[in-house]
């Protein structure tokens, strides 16, 4: 199976599946030296975990990493870095009825297509169990990109129709962590749970969108033709399960703006810094940053396995009727607020290296 890595200085590959014995990733291109935080790592995982609040899949995973290789005394050795992430919750008895049938806007019948086999525990490697591991290798690339001051916050900005009408800036993003939606309002992150939590009790699911904001990254970063800064970003957020699309900087509202609305004029700060008065733009022009702050929007889809009966059909073509079990998020959006973030840190980190040739 080939696309199970991503990046090309700072690389990492995924492996394991859902229900599996365990799921993890190797980290390849991490220079040599850096401190590595376990407890911080940790935490990242924290936030990600499933059974973390009463709006998320009541599957009880302690996602405690194990640090195989690539690290000796606390830092980093230039080696590649494995992490370890045990199963421990998999109940693969609750999928029994799924061998055959294929789940509606699932990866089943497309994985049976390609492969001809699949595991059906879950949906195998299908499964946004595997984010746990990009989640892991993101708090290493965080870890990294602090050195430079680079720091990202992703935070959910909507919850089905229920949409938070307020730039980032005019936010306290600090607030995010404070209720369990991950939303920076209160009086909206409310609002979020409410309607997560009726849904839920009708057995149906919610989208969502995460937003997120990277300040503090230098100008140079990215290349102007395929390895586009905001490409390599689209591709990272477009690979997370139930991504259904990506915005940067003005998005398409920016198409109802003249050129004389938006472009961005040059001008110099107080400290004779050269910036932009506005940032229609993003951070990132001719698919290289600029230095002010990157933002863009990821779309989640609702959840595909829903707790209502489905027509389908199984591997016979013959019509069937679904009615799922298993444990599942009602609304992705909020678990996937630190997944936006650890594929920034990413995709980051492997731009900043490349500018820098590898060196620390």
């Amino acid at each position: 199976m080939a696309g199970n890595s991503f990046g090309q200085v700072f690389r990492i590959t995924t492996f394991g599946e859902s229900h599996g014995a365990a799921i993890g990733a190797v980290i390849d291109g991490c220079p040599a030296g850096l401190a590595i935080d376990e407890t911080f790592i940790q935490s990242e995982m924290d936030r990600r975990r499933p059974g973390q609040s009463a709006i998320t899949t009541q599957r009880k995973e302690s996602d405690r990493v194990r640090i195989l290789s690539g690290i000796y005394e606390g830092k980093t050795l230039g080696t590649p870095i494995t992490l370890l992430i045990p199963n421990e919750d998999s109940r693969p008895g609750d999928y029994d009825q799924l061998q055959d049938a294929y789940r509606p806007s699932h990866a089943d019948y497309t994985w049976i297509q390609k492969y001809g086999i699949r595991d059906h525990r879950g949906g195998g490697r299908s499964s946004a169990r595997e984010t746990a591991a990009r989640v892991a290798a993101g708090a290493i690339a965080k870890l990294l990109l602090r050195q430079s001051g680079i720091e990202i916050q992703a935070y959910v900005s909507a919850v089905g129709t229920l949409t938070l009408r307020k730039t980032y800036e005019s936010l306290d993003l600090s607030l995010t962590e404070t209720n369990i939606v991950r939303c920076p309002d209160p009086d909206t992150a409310q609002q979020m749970i409410d309607l997560i939590q009726e849904v839920r009790t009708q057995g149906d699911t919610l989208g969502g969108t995460v937003s997120c904001v990277i300040r503090r990254c230098p100008a140079g970063l990215g290349e102007p033709v395929f390895d586009k800064l905001h490409a390599d970003l689209g591709k990272a957020m477009l690979s997370i399960n139930a991504v259904k699309g990506f915005e940067y900087g003005s998005g398409f509202a920016g198409t109802r703006l003249r050129g004389s609305e938006h472009n961005d004029v040059f001008t110099k700060d107080d400290g004779g810094q050269i910036t932009t008065k506005t940032n229609h733009s993003g951070g990132i022009q001719g698919g290289i940053s600029n230095g002010m702050d990157i933002y863009f929007n990821v779309a989640f889809k609702p959840v595909a396995t829903i707790m209502q009966d489905q027509e389908t059909v199984n591997s016979a073509g013959e019509k069937v009727v679904l009615n799922a079990k298993g444990r599942h998020d009602p609304c992705v959006a909020p678990r996937a607020v630190p997944i936006v973030e650890a594929m920034a840190a990413i995709v980051l980190a492997d731009h900043l290296l490349r500018a820098r040739m590898g060196q620390l």
